[in-house]
């Protein structure tokens, strides 16, 4: 059975940046990258004025029971797709190559520690806790240079539903966490705090 360490905390936080200083830690070769991003719901078909309304900080956006089997899969030694999500034709693709399950399987996402029976699987449960002004900073940064998007529709878009669904399922999401690290990544206390803790488990 394979550690699964969920990290949550609100878009921009650093998720995938302590995601990524675990693995140097831990080893690329014993761990495992999982983005709760990539199983955001096909929007493919959808018509163009459906697919503009699409609410990516909601709950609903995700499939979540495609994700909670996929982990479960992982965490039982079983290979699962490679998925990924493209922003800009709304689409849910599967990559070639399978993921392989390895010791160690790091699930990031906004909404990871919102849904219980994603919750139910995690041996470790972390927050990253960052102030919102820095949050959207990162964000703006983001849509503006990697994703296309103009600057109106990333302050738009951020005042209509980002911010809303953070205060209402992302923030109150940290309860369930066993560590909220502020400043994530360069919290280097609680960084080797949650990397003694997955090497205790993988002792036993």
């Amino acid at each position: 059975m394979s550690v699964l360490v969920g990290i949550a905390g609100g878009t921009g936080s650093g998720k995938t940046s302590l995601a990524t200083k675990i693995v140097e830690r831990v080893g690329p070769e014993r761990c495992l990258l999982l983005a709760q991003d990539a199983y955001y719901k096909d929007g493919s078909a959808l018509a163009p004025a459906t697919q503009a309304a699409i609410n990516y900080d909601h709950p609903d956006a995700f499939d979540t029971s495609l994700l909670v089997q996929d982990v479960r899969d992982l965490k039982s030694g079983r290979p699962v797709p490679c998925l990924t999500y493209d922003h800009g034709s709304y689409s849910r693709r599967v990559l070639p190559d399978a993921l392989t399950p390895k010791p160690v399987v790091i699930l990031e996402g906004i909404l990871v520690l919102a849904e219980e029976p994603l919750r139910r699987l995690m041996d470790i449960k972390l927050f990253i806790d960052t102030d919102a002004d820095v949050r959207i900073l990162r964000r703006l940064q983001r849509d503006l240079h990697e994703r296309g998007r103009s600057f109106e529709v990333v302050q738009r878009q951020y005042l209509e539903s980002v911010r809303p669904m953070h205060l209402e399922f992302v923030e109150p999401s940290k309860r369930y966490a066993d560590l909220i690290i502020p400043e994530g990544a360069e919290n280097l206390v609680a960084l080797e705090a949650v990397v003694a803790r997955i090497r205790a488990i993988l002792a036993r």
